[in-house]
């Protein structure tokens, strides 16, 4: 098998995708961080867009998670879209919805004040109770099988186990299914892997770090 190096950040949710990924194909790999407050040279010079996740295989430098993911789907057992074009069209779009609600969250832990926050958790708490209309009967995105889109929730959700240690959120209220559908992906292996163990601890320092509303809650 071609040798697979994952240039990663210990927070960042879109390597957690790609790991995540490569977890659930059984496809050893290296990972190397790198702090993003103090970028390498050699980083800045395999990076286009000066970001994680990056993917070194064959020679070869992918960048931005979506690519990552369809690529190592494409060369690398099991399939995890669906066969079918159009659901697998349908996939990433979901993929796609759950980066816009990461970009919610970092919406949402920047907020400057009570009343910021309490409008950007309105926003998510709206994308959930969509995506609670799109999901199936579970356990998982479509059904039994894991899919990208779990890979592509799984660091959403994970944002809220920490999140909710200090702070109360209404975002899961009255959603039976994301509910059931986060509990199955925060007990899989891939997922759990997917973070350090100091991860919520990692998390929780860079909130108090923020000029934010939610900085004062995590103090």
């Amino acid at each position: 098998m071609t040798s697979l190096e994952l240039v990663s950040h210990p927070l960042c949710p879109y390597v957690q995708r790609a790991a995540i990924v490569l977890r659930e194909k059984g496809a050893p790999f290296l990972r190397t961080d790198v702090d993003l407050g103090n970028r390498p040279d050699w980083f800045k010079a395999l990076s286009p867009l000066g970001k994680v996740p990056l993917l070194k295989t064959e020679g070869e430098i992918l960048f931005e998670s979506a690519v990552i993911c369809d690529y190592l789907d494409e060369t690398i057992g099991p399939r995890l879209h669906p066969e079918d074009p159009l659901q697998r069209a349908k996939h990433r779009a979901w993929v796609e919805f759950a980066s816009a609600v990461l970009n919610e969250i970092g919406g949402l832990y920047s907020a400057p004040n009570a009343a910021a926050f309490a409008a950007k958790e309105n926003d998510i708490a709206q994308k959930f109770a969509r995506l609670e209309q799109a999901i199936g009967d579970g356990p998982l995105f479509n059904g039994a099988a894991f899919s990208i889109v779990d890979a592509a929730f799984a660091p959403v959700f994970r944002y809220f186990d920490v999140f909710e240690s200090f702070v109360a959120l209404d975002v899961f209220k009255g959603l039976p299914k994301v509910s059931a559908w986060r509990q199955t992906l925060r007990d899989r292996e891939s997922v759990r892997l997917a973070v350090g163990a100091d991860y919520p601890e990692r998390l929780r320092a860079f909130l108090k770090t923020r000029h934010s509303y939610m900085a004062t809650l995590a103090a």
